[in-house]
């Protein structure tokens, strides 16, 4: 199959957002909006980000959109087009590469997203770029820079739980563990809280990362670009059921650092809480109250309190380019 062919056999058949004036079969597409544009890519490439050892085509194809899915949802953004820049190696069948389309545009289909455009090339390795595009109201864009003293730290979901599936994937040992096609599944398909981040669309002084590398990671992010510091209590970060299975060393490092559960980590004033708690409970998401934002020290930081002891949480979670 060509390059042509190719593109034809996974363009939609039709499109769903009307704000979109061209979409595939042009050198580039066209849309238009009278809202702010919020856009982000990420690229992911085999042996790295993904393996065919933990992860089928599909849901390779899944996770790739769902990472980026995630970032739109830390701006606050209503998820709306997607495109797709492909290297395929010989190895990989036409067959594998369409399972990786259907995988995306499954997870597409949830917010009503459009596949607009990209490019296929063929090379010694895979490597998926996705580039996503969404809108948000002016001026309502979150941001990490706008946590304030005084705010409540939150979580959407609970963590750990991506990290537990990869170990359960890379250690073959699947009946050694409950659950665990539960955390197999929130390693291969997680799920952006996108729902829930752009019901906040009323709500003033909400501040937004979403959980990639870490809430270690993020929670610095956070404290660096609003110049503040976060207190995180230990005991109230939130795990699931069946997470205390797994070593001491494992869920502590794992619900700090493990990453790729694209959760979203934010901070809040405490008067607005119940506010924020019922958009929870109307969008069926999870949220736990996990810190407090205090006025900075010497420097923007992070600590944890666990068994009554104070430690400085440092921003360690998967470092690219390391």
């Amino acid at each position: 199959m060509n390059e042509f062919s190719f593109i034809n056999s996974i363009k939609q058949i039709k499109y769903n957002q009307p704000s979109l004036v061209k979409g595939i079969g042009d050198d580039a597409a066209v849309f238009r909006s009278n809202q702010d544009i919020v856009t982000a890519v990420d690229s992911f490439v085999e042996g790295v980000h993904f393996s065919r050892e933990t992860m089928s085509p599909y849901q390779t194809g899944y996770r790739a959109l769902a990472a980026n899915i995630s970032d739109l949802a830390a701006m606050g953004a209503v998820p709306t087009f997607y495109l797709v820049s492909i290297v395929i190696p010989k190895k990989w069948s036409i067959k594998d590469v369409k399972e990786i389309f259907d995988g995306m545009k499954e997870l597409a289909k949830q917010d009503h997203m459009d596949l607009i455009g990209g490019d296929t090339v063929s090379g010694l390795e895979l490597s998926i770029s996705v580039t996503v595009i969404g809108f948000v109201e002016k001026g309502m864009a979150r941001y990490r820079s706008t946590a304030k003293p005084g705010d409540v730290v939150f979580v959407t979901g609970t963590l750990g739980d991506a990290r537990a599936g990869l170990h359960i994937l890379t250690e073959h040992k699947e009946n050694a563990y409950t659950n665990s096609s539960y955390f197999k599944k929130r390693h291969q398909m997680p799920s952006p809280r996108s729902s829930f981040a752009v019901s906040l669309k009323n709500m003033d002084c909400v501040t937004l990362n979403d959980v990639s590398d870490g809430i270690a990671s993020e929670a610095n992010e956070i404290a660096e670009a609003s110049h503040v510091t976060i207190t995180l209590y230990d005991d109230d970060i939130p795990v699931s059921k069946d997470f205390h299975q797994f070593s001491p060393s494992q869920q502590y490092e794992w619900k700090y650092s493990g990453g790729e559960d694209f959760e979203l980590i934010g901070t809040i004033a405490e008067e607005n809480w119940d506010e924020i708690v019922k958009i929870a409970n109307d969008t069926g998401t999870q949220l736990t109250k996990i810190g407090l934002v205090t006025e900075m020290e010497e420097e923007p930081s992070v600590y944890a309190i666990r068994d009554n002891n104070k430690t400085r949480v440092n921003k360690n979670g998967y470092i690219h380019l390391k």
